[in-house]
C-alpha cells in the first residue's frame, strides 16, 4: 500500500496489462500506421477500459507519486478518446478522486487533478452530470485560487480550470458572476502594482495572475451584453498598464485581452469610442516593433507577431482569418473570440484537439461545426494515401521547389523570360 508504484505513462508502446505497475497508453488514432495489419477494435477498447479502471483505484492509493502518474496517465487518455459513457458509470468515484487529491495533495498532484478536472468536464459536455461535477469541484478551487498559502503553480492550475469547467457547464448566471469576479479579484492585483510607477515588474505571482485573466476573458465571451459593456467600462482603461509589464506573457495576455475587448465592445455599439486611442496605439505599436537588445529573439519575435495582429484589431478593425484542419473537416477563426475560444481549448486538449473537434459534440457545438460528420472505413480508406505515394509527391514537389528556386537565383538566367 504505502510503496510507491512504478506507474509509467500512456505511450505508444503496448505493455503487459497483467498488472498495474508496467501499465502502458494506447495510440492515437492519427498514430496507426495506414498499412498495418486489421486492429480488432472491441478487444482494444476492453483493454483500454481494463487500464482506465486500474488508474482510478491508483488515484486514491498511498503514494503521492503513484496518484499523480495515475492522474497524467487518465488526463493522456481522457485527451486523446471519447470516454463518455465510461466515464459516465463513474463520473462519481472520478469527482471524488479529483477534490481529494486538490484538497490534500501537494503542488504537482494538485495541477494534475485540476487538469483532469478540465478533461473530465469537456468530455461529459454541457450536461447535468456536469454540473454536478462543478458543484463539487467548483467551491474547492475557488478556495485554492483565493489561497495565498497554496503553490502558485497549483493556483494557477486551479484557476485556468475553474474559468473552463464555469463556461462549460454553467447555465446559473450567478455562477457566473461569482466565478467572474473570483477571478477578477486575482488579476486586478497586477493593476494596483503601476499606480507608483512606470511599469509593471514581473513577480511570482504573474503566473497567477496571466492564468486568472485568461480564464476571465473566455467566460467574457458568454457574458450577456449588459454585463460586457460594464466589463468594458471597467477594465478597458487599466489593462493598457499592463502591456508595460516585464513577463511577456503577462503583455501578450494583455494585448490579447484588450483586442477581445475592442471587438466586443464595437459590437454593442457600432460608434464605439475609446478616449486614449492614441496613446493605446502608441503602446501597440512599440511592442509590434520591439528591438531591444535585452530581450530574447523568439521572444520578441512572437511579441512582434501577436501585436500586429491587436495593433490591427485596434486600430483598423480587421482580424486575420486562421484554417484549423481537422480530418476531412476545415474551420475558419474569423474573430477574437473564437481565437480564445481555440487557444483555450488547444491548451488543455494539447495533441488531441483534433480528433475531440472531430468527435466531441459539445466541442463541436462550440464552434457550430454540426453534428460530427459519420464517414465509413472504406471512405476514409479511399481519403488517404499510402505513404510510399505520399514520399513520391513529397519528393516531386521538392525537385520542382529546388528548380524553381535554382533558376531564379542563377544570374545568368535571362530576365526576359519571366514576364
Amino acid at each position: 500500500g504505502g510503496q510507491p508504484r512504478n506507474v509509467q505513462p500512456f505511450s505508444d508502446e503496448d505493455a503487459s496489462i497483467e498488472t498495474m505497475s508496467h501499465c502502458s497508453g494506447f495510440s492515437d488514432p492519427a498514430s496507426f500506421t495506414e498499412d498495418g495489419p486489421e486492429v480488432d477494435e472491441e478487444a482494444t477498447q476492453e483493454d483500454l477500459e481494463y487500464k482506465l479502471k486500474g488508474f482510478i483505484d491508483l488515484t486514491l492509493d498511498k503514494s503521492a507519486k503513484t496518484r499523480q502518474a495515475a492522474l497524467e496517465s487518465l488526463k493522456s487518455a481522457f485527451s486523446s478518446k471519447i470516454l463518455y459513457e465510461f466515464i459516465m458509470e463513474r463520473r462519481m468515484t472520478l469527482t471524488d478522486s479529483i477534490e481529494r487529491c486538490i484538497k490534500k495533495g501537494k503542488s504537482d498532484e494538485q495541477c494534475a487533478a485540476a487538469g483532469l478536472a478540465c478533461l473530465l468536464c469537456v468530455q461529459m459536455g454541457s450536461g447535468i452530470e456536469s454540473e454536478e461535477i462543478f458543484k463539487t469541484l467548483g467551491p474547492v478551487l475557488k478556495k485554492i485560487v483565493c489561497d495565498g498559502t497554496a503553490s502558485i503553480q497549483a493556483r494557477q492550475a486551479c484557476a485556468t480550470c475553474l474559468g473552463i469547467c464555469c463556461f462549460i457547464v454553467t447555465d446559473d448566471i450567478t455562477e457566473l458572476y461569482s466565478t467572474m469576479e473570483c477571478l477578477e479579484n486575482i488579476f486586478t492585483k497586477a493593476y494596483q502594482r503601476d499606480r507608483d510607477t512606470n511599469g509593471v515588474s514581473s513577480t511570482p505571482n504573474t503566473v497567477l495572475h496571466v492564468s486568472a485573466l485568461l480564464a476571465w476573458t473566455l467566460l467574457l465571451t458568454i457574458c450577456p451584453m449588459n454585463e460586457v459593456k460594464k466589463k468594458i467600462e471597467m477594465h478597458l482603461h487599466k489593462l493598457p498598464s499592463l502591456l508595460s509589464c516585464d513577463d511577456l506573457n503577462m503583455r501578450i495576455a494583455a494585448g490579447e485581452t484588450l483586442a477581445l475587448l475592442f471587438e466586443l465592445a464595437r459590437e454593442t455599439d457600432a460608434d464605439f469610442f475609446y478616449e486614449d486611442m492614441d496613446l493605446l496605439t502608441e503602446k501597440l505599436r512599440a511592442l509590434a516593433t520591439d528591438g531591444n537588445k535585452h530581450r530574447a529573439k523568439v521572444d520578441k519575435r512572437k511579441q512582434r507577431s501577436v501585436f500586429r495582429d491587436v495593433l490591427r484589431a485596434v486600430e483598423e478593425r480587421d482580424f486575420p482569418t486562421e484554417m484549423v484542419k481537422f480530418g476531412p473537416e476545415r474551420m475558419y477563426i474569423d474573430c477574437w473570440v473564437k481565437k480564445q475560444t481555440y487557444e483555450t481549448f488547444k491548451e488543455i486538449l494539447g495533441s488531441g484537439m483534433q480528433y475531440h473537434l472531430q468527435s466531441n459534440d459539445f466541442l463541436r457545438n462550440v464552434f457550430e461545426l454540426g453534428p460530427p460528420v459519420m464517414l465509413d472505413a472504406a471512405t476514409l480508406k479511399t481519403m488517404k494515401i499510402s505513404r510510399f505515394e505520399r514520399h513520391l509527391y513529397n519528393s516531386a514537389a521538392f525537385k520542382a521547389r529546388t528548380k524553381a528556386r535554382s533558376k531564379c537565383r542563377d544570374k545568368r538566367a535571362d530576365v526576359g523570360e519571366f514576364f
